[in-house]
């Protein structure tokens, strides 16, 4: 497969897709100080060479539409084409925020649904519908929690996160000014509950939980965690970002949680890992639904509405969080999913995900060495120990898979183990598709246990770029392309 150029390298000055006619004379340019001064370097292209750059660069990708895509903690399922065909709808895909609340009646209903389904599934009373992804939920979540705190008089200062956790929850608590204490997680890969409990006491405003966590496993203790955690006076933060593991199973409200967002982006639809835009709202028990941002959608009959200011039940919200309303676009896929699915439908792809995971588990587990004991949940992690005294690493065996049609699963994350490897095969992957899987990475277990470092070392052979310099990537980013790099690069 060749390497595609930048468009901007295949520029040809005078081509376009388009003729246009020249400009007339308009005497003196009336646009002052803002007048064009040099050439904006837009590449010229004939309209074929632009469709086929485009297309081929399609092609270049290795995508959920095209094979199965394992990466762990990002659940790359396939997403029903109904829900985006619902999503562009006249009347859905073409509203507009600032539009008068009488034109946008359904739209608000729709919102209203969703919040009701989202409140049904966690046993949750309040639900805080803007927050725009994950991260940004968790943010939502923290400040309710905090304005709790102040609320009754109360300046906490610390906030447990589990060492498994990912890594948007210290920076979460760090954001908003809290001190980090990290958890130690036991030999099964789960909280040591003896560990939490000596640091809990009065300055702890809140611990932030994955359940199940990034391990892949249910956190045994979650009940006891959140009974000594408000015993302290503190609050239970909950990344729902594996809710997809146990909708329609668990409920988080009966387990003592206190704010948790949701994913819609990879439990309920619309692609994820770059596909984007997100969504995060986030359930809040009792305690916290007092301290929801607004705006909140309000209804009085058939007719809705929009609280957009700390009045009446609102008003000890901690503000407004996001502008507008939230992702209607991922709100209308949402739902959609939910109600194609049905109740029984959430509940068996929660229970097909978990079994996919494990029979991967299963299949992986003569050859490669599953980190911790036990069933695991949606995600299958291993380590690097099956690759000792090979020479041959964690990255070199996920370059290996590319040359293999298979996407690399989420590698030294968490980094409670060694050369961690986290697989996510989601439910949505046939049995057909996961014995392939299975074998292909049995197949080169078996060729690394047999000492063929050369091979690893090389791969990926088939990919347009063979192996970059990813540090260098990291750490000197070239972001913007130029004329004066490209030549630069040219002449070395």
């Amino acid at each position: 497969m060749l390497q595609e150029s930048l468009i901007f390298e295949q520029d040809s000055p005078g081509s376009t897709g388009v003729d246009l006619p020249d400009l007339p004379d308009v005497g003196k340019p009336r646009l002052g100080g803002v007048a064009q001064r040099k050439s904006v370097g837009l590449p010229g292209l004939t309209e074929p060479e632009v469709v086929r750059h485009f297309t081929r660069l399609s092609q270049k990708n290795i995508g959920i539409d095209s094979t199965m895509y394992n990466l762990g903690s990002c659940t790359m399922k396939h997403n029903p084409r109904l829900n985006e065909k619902v999503a562009r709808l006249p009347g859905l895909a073409d509203i507009h925020p600032m539009q008068p609340i009488e034109t946008v009646q359904g739209a608000l209903a729709l919102i209203d649904d969703l919040a009701e389904w989202l409140k049904a599934l966690t046993n949750m009373p309040a639900v805080a519908m803007t927050p725009g992804a994950g991260a940004h939920g968790e943010l939502c979540g923290m400040m309710a929690i905090r304005s709790a705190i102040e609320h009754r008089g109360e300046s906490r200062t610390r906030v447990l996160v589990p060492e498994s956790a990912h890594g948007t929850n210290p920076a979460t608590a760090a954001s908003l000014g809290y001190k980090v204490d990290t958890i130690p997680v036991d030999k099964t890969g789960r909280v040591d509950l003896k560990a939490l409990t000596k640091m809990l006491d009065s300055d702890v405003a809140a611990i932030m939980l994955t359940n199940p966590n990034t391990c892949g496993l249910f956190e045994r203790d979650i009940a006891r965690i959140a009974e000594a955690v408000h015993e302290v006076g503190a609050f239970f933060y909950c990344d729902g970002a594996n809710f997809n593991a146990i909708v329609g199973k668990v409920r988080p409200g009966d387990l003592g949680i206190d704010a948790m967002h949701i994913n819609l982006h990879k439990t309920f639809s619309t692609p994820h890992g770059g596909g984007g835009p997100g969504s995060g709202p986030v359930v809040l028990s009792e305690a916290l639904a007092p301290f929801a941002p607004y705006p909140v959608v309000t209804r009085k009959g058939d007719v809705y509405d929009l609280v957009e200011s700390a009045e009446g039940e609102t008003k000890n919200s901690f503000g407004r969080l996001k502008g507008f309303h939230g992702q209607m676009g991922m709100f209308v896929r949402a739902l959609s999913y939910m109600l194609s699915h049905g109740i029984d439908g959430l509940r068996q792809a929660s229970e097909d995900a978990v079994l996919s995971a494990n029979y991967i588990m299963k299949g992986l587990s003569r050859t490669m060495t599953p980190s911790f004991a036990g069933p695991c949940m949606h995600e299958a992690l291993f380590d690097d120990r099956f690759l000792k005294g090979t020479g041959i690493t964690t990255l070199d065996f996920a370059k290996a898979m590319l040359d293999e049609g298979f996407h690399p699963m989420t590698v030294y994350f968490p980094l409670v183990v060694h050369g961690a490897m986290l697989i996510e095969p989601t439910e949505s992957e046939s049995k057909e598709t996961l014995d392939q899987f299975v074998d292909t990475l049995n197949y080169l277990a078996e060729r690394a246990k047999a000492g063929d470092k050369a091979y690893f070392a090389g791969a990926p052979y088939y990919a347009p770029l063979r192996r970059l310099d990813e540090t260098a990537a990291a750490r000197k980013p070239i972001l913007r392309w130029t004329e004066d790099e490209a030549l630069r690069n040219a002449a070395e």
